[in-house]
């Protein structure tokens, strides 16, 4: 099978990523949620550690950093207020870096995210977080609607398995690759690793 060129091939766009020089770096939901328990996703360490290599080289280069928090209330794998719902600790924000506490997949609904990065005077982004085929999807949708060029690092975002609607099961892996797919045809650029995102 041989594979269709993307939309963004077809109309021009293109498939270069952006630079940390030129862009903000949104993490995800980096929270403990994914890391224990019912909400466990598959590769979790090894994608935090990306997100964390991310995060210092951002850092390093004195570029705008956001942090998104998800909060589904008291009580649930999503409650802020609790450790289970914390941004985890190799990510940790620190001062001056902005938490953008968000209650929908997509980032930008109903948050200020969209003022934040345009008081950054910031167009490109770059995404990495949490789950790939939901807020990570969701958010790199939502910033080419709103004139942002995404790029998403894909070995620094994970999912988890889910029943096929169909039968059977689809794998982690599989949904990860899908979801990175349908991005990467038109809604955003997509790169393999940390190191993809050049200076």
């Amino acid at each position: 099978m041989t594979a269709s060129k993307t939309l963004r091939e077809l109309t021009g766009m293109g498939h270069t990523p952006t630079t940390i020089g030129q862009s903000a770096l949104i993490l995800i939901d980096c929270q403990n949620t994914y890391r224990q328990g019912i909400m466990r996703l598959e590769g979790v360490e090894h994608a935090l550690a990306d997100c964390q290599s991310l995060l210092q080289r951002f850092r390093d280069a004195g570029r705008p950093v956001i942090h998104i928090q998800h909060n589904a209330g008291v009580g649930s794998p999503y409650d802020i207020t609790a450790p289970i719902g914390a941004i985890a600790d190799p990510v940790a924000p620190r001062d001056g870096e902005p938490v953008v506490v968000k209650a929908y997949p997509s980032s930008f609904e109903k948050t200020n995210l969209h003022e934040l990065l345009q008081g950054y005077g910031v167009t490109d982004l770059t995404i990495a977080g949490f789950m790939t085929h939901v807020c990570v999807n969701s958010t790199a949708r939502a910033a080419f609607n709103h004139g942002y060029r995404p790029t998403v690092v894909a070995s620094a975002t994970a999912t988890r398995a889910l029943p096929n609607p169909t039968g059977g099961v689809i794998a982690a892996q599989t949904l990860h690759e899908a979801t990175l797919a349908g991005l990467q045809d038109i809604f955003a650029v997509v790169v393999s690793r940390p190191d993809d995102v050049a200076a």
